[in-house]
């Protein structure tokens, strides 16, 4: 299972490396003056907002195909049950 979250997670940082660099493409694109820290700021940012959301999206859907899911709500039917 952590093999198998490695290996799409390194995908997840090349796309989020590419869309970063799409976001500095855009932001540098525009006429006028742009400073270095704009640049480092947009990439950093969307880069890691990529990375963040589509790591966390990555678990959840690891962790339904895991069957953790199946018996954590199990218990909570139980629990419901016996109120």
């Amino acid at each position: 299972m952590m093999r198998r979250f490695w290996r799409i997670f390194r995908l997840l940082a090349v796309l989020s490396i590419v869309i970063a660099g799409i976001a500095v493409a855009l932001v540098t694109a525009g006429e006028g003056e742009v400073h270095a820290s704009l640049i480092v700021a947009t990439a950093l940012g969307v880069g890691l907002t990529v990375l963040l959301g589509t790591g966390l999206m990555t678990l959840i859907f690891l962790s339904a195909e895991s069957g953790h899911d199946d018996h954590a709500g199990k218990r909570i039917d139980q629990e419901s049950d016996e109120e």
